[in-house]
């Protein structure tokens, strides 16, 4: 009996263990998931700094989805922005602070500011910038006086290509006290404290106006440029420190630094488009798109709607391109006897762009096609219009679409369909009026994203790409850290890191 009892014993104790061990692991696996979740509710939850308006706060309030107002939410935000920010509800708008110069302070804690891009910028010479526009330098600074005078960009088609007029511009006001700007990115004058280094090379007008080999040169002006410019980045501390990872270089026309181009290809380019650059020397993840300055006269005060513009379709340029513009002139034949539609040639010769401007102006849709290139002003030319962009451009990349939704107010068609007979009439023609009307509202909030201007102001295309460009900054200083390891101690050549070689397969 008393070896049966002490075996009934033994099976009781381990039971009472389990139980004990089993309330134990449950109370641990309850107190986890309450600091998760806790965690996951907190403000900074989403990152805000890749949205273009600094104001918008997550949905996420005090762990409470439901006090979301979709009201409070600024128009220019697209749909996957409203999906997930809002504006704080019960925020009293208080007077914005301005520091010394004249721009808005920014309390990152409690308004969710982005944080201001550092520039360091070349003071070079003025034969690469403002010398190209007939300034010339007074005393000893290479730069003008933007309080005396604001040197004027040339008219026309140059235009277009300007971005680097006016980010060098406003640049150069971040340092002058009074210059109403906005303060997306400030120019700093110790380079190790800057996030980017920029190179002040008007590259798009140097090609536009000295690009030809005059009869008493060997060379044109351009490439000699060109020449000079790699010599002196090249040799500048700051490349050599980084390799140029952090360097910003502007050739937005696409045959601009075509001879540098690929002695500079680790430095971030500001393009129109990749139509004319091996994935190795531009591509996506290294450089920034940025939009054409339009050309045609915006549309003030719109108060037209469906019915008050009677062309359907319209399209005026050069029909006959080579490379990736064949469509033009396959979409020519298949729409210039159809109804309301306007395709012809045309060119800014003989009021050419006042003729644009009422043309886009009167029309419901906007043709996109792919000309030379991927990209073409006519883009920016219909949102300026509020005409409805149709985009037939397979290979295309557009700018600040990581944070924009194109898709809100552009309709794509590949290459492929648009050529198909009565496809591309077909899908216009049954795109209803609420439709159109929606995305007629959303060229109007948007359109100011695109304007280029001086000085420049919140959300304006002059700010959009400071802040693409500031996006990029994380994954630069990743690139110049790797491109650092073996710097300190590693095997400089004549006491200079070794030249970056260029890619195998550029062409």
């Amino acid at each position: 009996m008393a070896e049966k009892h002490s075996s009934s014993s033994l099976g009781i104790i381990p039971r009472k263990s389990m139980f004990c061990l089993f309330s134990f692991v449950s109370a641990l696996f309850t107190l986890s998931w309450f600091f998760v979740v806790r965690s996951t509710v907190s403000a900074g939850f989403i990152d805000l700094s890749l949205l273009p308006h600094p104001k918008l706060n997550s949905v996420i309030d005090n762990g409470n989805s439901a006090s979301w107002n979709r009201s409070d939410v600024e128009p220019s935000i697209g749909n996957r922005a409203r999906a997930i920010l809002v504006d704080n509800e019960g925020d009293e708008e208080k007077p914005q602070e301005k520091d010394d110069l004249g721009d808005v302070k920014c309390n990152s804690f409690v308004d969710n500011c982005n944080q201001v891009l550092k520039v360091f910028m070349y003071d070079l010479p003025s034969e690469f910038h403002f010398g190209l526009l007939g300034w010339k330098p007074q005393g000893a600074s290479v730069w003008p006086d933007l309080r005396a005078k604001v040197p004027a960009y040339p008219g026309g088609l140059n235009l277009q290509h300007s971005i680097e007029y006016w980010l060098t511009m406003d640049l150069l006001a971040s340092e002058i006290p009074g210059i109403p700007r906005v303060g997306s990115a400030v120019r700093v004058q110790n380079s190790s404290e800057a996030d980017v280094i920029f190179v002040p090379f008007f590259s798009s007008l140097s090609y536009n106006r000295y690009s030809k080999v005059n009869p008493h040169q060997k060379k044109s002006k351009n490439k000699s440029l060109q020449e000079k410019l790699v010599n002196f980045v090249t040799s500048q501390k700051e490349w050599k420190r980084s390799g140029g990872r952090d360097h910003i270089i502007l050739a937005h026309h696409p045959n601009s630094m075509l001879n540098a181009r690929m002695k500079l290809w680790t430095a971030m380019f500001i393009l129109a488009d990749f139509g004319r650059y091996s994935p190795k020397i531009a591509n996506v993840g290294k450089d920034v798109i940025a939009p054409y300055k339009h050309i045609i006269k915006s549309y003030g005060n719109d108060s037209s709607s469906f019915d008050s513009r009677p062309t359907l379709l319209y399209f005026q340029g050069a029909i006959y391109r080579k490379d990736g513009g064949f469509a033009r002139q396959e979409l020519f034949y298949l729409l210039k006897d159809e109804k309301d539609v306007h395709f012809q040639f045309g060119s800014v010769q003989k009021d050419g762009m006042n003729k644009a401007s009422r043309g886009m102006h009167s029309s419901k849709f906007c043709l996109n096609i792919a000309g030379d290139t991927p990209s073409s002003n006519r883009l920016f030319d219909a949102i300026a219009s509020h005409c409805v962009p149709v985009i037939i451009s397979d290979d295309i990349e557009l700018p600040y679409e990581d944070v924009l939704d194109y898709s809100e107010f552009c309709i794509f068609v590949r290459t492929s369909d648009a050529v198909r007979e009565k496809f591309l009439i077909n899908l216009v023609r049954s795109i209803k009026k609420d439709d159109w009307t929606r995305m007629w509202q959303k060229l109007k909030e948007v359109e100011n994203f695109f304007e280029f201007q001086y000085p420049s102001k919140e959300g304006d295309a002059v700010q959009m790409i400071w802040k693409a460009v500031a996006r990029k900054v994380p994954a630069i200083r990743l690139k110049v850290n790797k491109f650092r390891r073996f710097s300190r101690f590693g095997t400089p050549k004549d006491g200079v890191l070794r030249k970056i070689p260029s890619p195998s397969n550029f062409w």
